[in-house]
């Protein structure tokens, strides 16, 4: 396989581990918000944790994980092709970076939510959770225009 088919492929996995990661994010805090109906020690309770701590720890965290890896390991190849490190001072790079960071931080909200919710200790509203739904979204929206467009104005 060539340098670049196999950094079409390095991509390829980590388009697939991305968007495997953004279904957990967007999933979770929905189940959360029918998840606050249920009474604690209830069997909707138990329905209700068992998806999440599923959705969580075999889907989400495999999956940031392997984004994280092939992210990595695109960023080392790209320092090769481009002679350096100076592409990751780029705007669109610093703020795809961030976005990677905000979306890190808010899986471990929804991890440390989960475990509230596995207690009996949620304190945050359906409302809350509807609200926040779709910040993944958003940061995604933002990290894509990022990376595809570069910030350029052709």
């Amino acid at each position: 396989m060539t340098m670049d088919g196999s950094y079409d492929l390095l991509r390829s996995l980590h388009i697939l581990a991305v968007i495997a990661w953004m279904a957990g994010l967007l999933y979770l805090p929905r189940l959360f918000a029918y998840h606050t109906a249920a009474a604690p020690g209830s069997e909707m309770d138990a329905t209700f944790q068992t998806m999440e701590v599923k959705l969580y720890r075999i889907i989400m965290n495999p999956a940031m994980v392997a984004a994280w890896l092939f992210g990595g390991l695109l960023l080392w190849v790209d320092s090769h092709r481009h002679g350096g490190w100076a592409f990751a001072s780029e705007p669109w790079m610093i703020v795809k970076l961030l976005g990677v960071v905000f979306l890190t931080a808010w899986h471990h909200f929804l991890g440390r939510a989960r475990k509230a919710f596995a207690a009996g200790r949620n304190t945050r509203s359906n409302r809350f959770w509807r609200a926040t739904n779709e910040l993944p979204f958003l940061a995604a929206i933002v990290m894509v225009i990022a990376v595809t467009t570069e910030f350029s104005g052709r």
